[in-house]
C-alpha cells in the first residue's frame, strides 16, 4: 500500500439524498476491498490480505486498571464504562494469560472451526498502564502461545511513555502488533462529560509519537455522545482522516448497568441515539475517511445481562445490513467524499 500523506480538513456539507440502489461496481484500479464488492475497508478483508488466512482476536485480561479509576487522573472510570460488559475475558474466572487463551480457544472452536491462528487482544482497562517489566512479561507470555501470531493492545493516550512505545516497536519487529487508542471524540467537552481524564491534544500527541515504529495505530470513536450534533460527529471524522491512523472502530453510545451513564439515562438526562440516525451518521462518517483506513467495527453491543439500551444495538447483523443498504441507496462508499490533502505528513503505521 502506498505511504500515507497529507493533513487538512474537508469542508462541511450536506449529504445529498441520492436514490440509487445499484450494487457497487468492482473497480479493478481501486482498492482491493472495492474490487471485492465491499462498501468499506472491513477488518476481515484486511486480515485476509495481511495473513492470507482467517485470524481471530481472543480477549485477554492482564489485570490492568486505568488512571481514571485508581485516582491518578480521576476516579470512577469513564461515565459509560463497565469493563465486564464489553470484554469477555473480564467476565471469566481469572487465570494466567496462557490459561485464558486456551479457555477462549476452546469456546471459539465451534464458531470458527477453520481458524488456527489468533491475535491476543489485551482488551479490558488500559493495557499499557503498568510497570515496564510487567508489560514485557504479559506480552511475551501471550506471544509464546503456539496459536498466537500477534497482539492487539487497547490503551489510552496518556499511558504510552517513550519506554512503552519502544517496547511495542521491539515486539513489532517480529510480530503483528496493533495499538488501539480510546480517542472517542475530538471534542474536549465530551471527553470531560465522560470523565476521560485527558483531552484530545493527548490523543494527537500519542498518535504522533507512535508513528514510524512499525505497529498499527487504531482509534476508537463513539457516536451519539450527549450534546454532539451531526456536525460535531463529522468534525471527528475529519480529524480521524487528518490523523491518518491505520484503523478505526466506530460504535454508538450504548448504556450498560451500574454506570454513571445508566443513572443519567434513567433520569432522562441523556437520550441515546436512534437506529436510523446512527446508520446515516456512520455512512456520513465513512464517506469522509481515506479508503486505505481499515474499519474494524461499525456497531457495538453488550451482553443482555449488562445491557440497558438502546435495544437496536443488540441487532448487530441487522444494523450492518442497514449500513450497507444506505451506502447502496446513495451509490456511495468509504472515501467518496475524502480527497488527498496536499501537505505532507508521515504515515501512521505499517499497513
Amino acid at each position: 500500500m502506498a505511504p500515507r500523506t497529507g493533513t487538512g480538513h474537508l469542508p462541511l456539507y450536506e449529504v445529498p439524498q441520492v436514490q440509487s440502489t445499484k450494487p457497487l461496481t468492482p473497480d479493478e484500479t481501486g482498492p482491493s476491498w472495492r474490487t471485492a464488492g465491499l462498501r468499506f475497508y472491513s477488518y476481515n478483508h484486511f486480515i485476509q490480505q495481511r495473513f492470507r488466512r482467517r485470524v481471530q482476536k481472543v480477549s485477554v485480561d492482564a489485570g490492568f486498571t486505568c488512571p481514571n479509576v485508581d485516582g491518578s487522573v480521576a476516579i470512577g472510570g469513564c461515565t459509560f464504562c463497565d469493563n465486564r460488559s464489553f470484554s469477555p475475558s473480564r467476565r471469566l474466572p481469572r487465570s494466567g494469560i496462557l490459561g485464558q487463551i486456551d479457555q477462549s480457544l476452546a469456546r471459539m472452536r465451534g464458531r470458527y472451526p477453520d481458524c488456527r491462528d489468533f491475535l491476543a487482544y489485551f482488551q479490558p482497562a488500559t493495557n499499557t498502564y503498568g510497570p515496564l517489566d510487567k508489560l514485557r512479561r504479559v506480552y511475551a507470555e501471550a506471544l509464546s502461545h503456539p496459536q498466537v501470531v500477534g497482539l492487539a493492545i487497547g490503551t489510552r493516550s496518556d499511558c504510552v511513555g517513550e519506554e512503552v512505545l519502544d517496547l511495542l516497536a521491539e515486539l513489532a519487529r517480529s510480530h503483528f502488533v496493533s495499538v488501539e487508542y480510546g480517542m472517542q471524540t475530538m471534542h474536549d467537552r465530551s471527553l470531560q462529560w465522560m470523565n476521560r481524564g485527558h483531552d484530545h491534544a493527548s490523543s494527537v500527541d500519542a498518535i504522533e509519537r507512535s508513528r514510524g515504529r512499525g505497529f498499527e495505530i487504531g482509534v476508537h470513536v463513539m457516536l451519539g455522545l450527549p450534546g454532539e450534533s451531526r456536525a460535531d460527529m463529522l468534525a471527528t471524522a475529519r480529524e480521524v482522516a487528518r490523523l491518518r491512523v491505520d484503523s478505526v472502530k466506530i460504535h454508538n453510545l450504548y448504556c450498560v448497568k451500574k454506570t454513571k451513564l445508566a443513572e443519567e439515562v434513567a433520569a432522562g438526562e441523556v437520550t441515546l441515539m436512534g437506529r436510523a440516525d446512527y446508520v446515516r451518521t456512520v455512512v456520513d462518517f465513512l464517506e469522509l475517511l481515506p479508503p486505505d483506513m481499515v474499519v474494524e467495527r461499525v456497531t457495538g453491543d453488550a451482553p443482555p445481562d449488562y445491557f440497558v439500551g438502546p435495544a437496536w444495538s443488540l441487532d448487530k447483523g441487522g444494523v450492518r445490513q442497514e449500513i450497507d443498504a444506505e451506502f447502496a441507496r446513495r451509490d456511495s462508499w468509504q472515501g467518496k467524499r475524502w480527497s488527498e490533502p496536499t501537505s505532507a505528513s508521515a504515515p501512521a503505521g505499517s499497513l
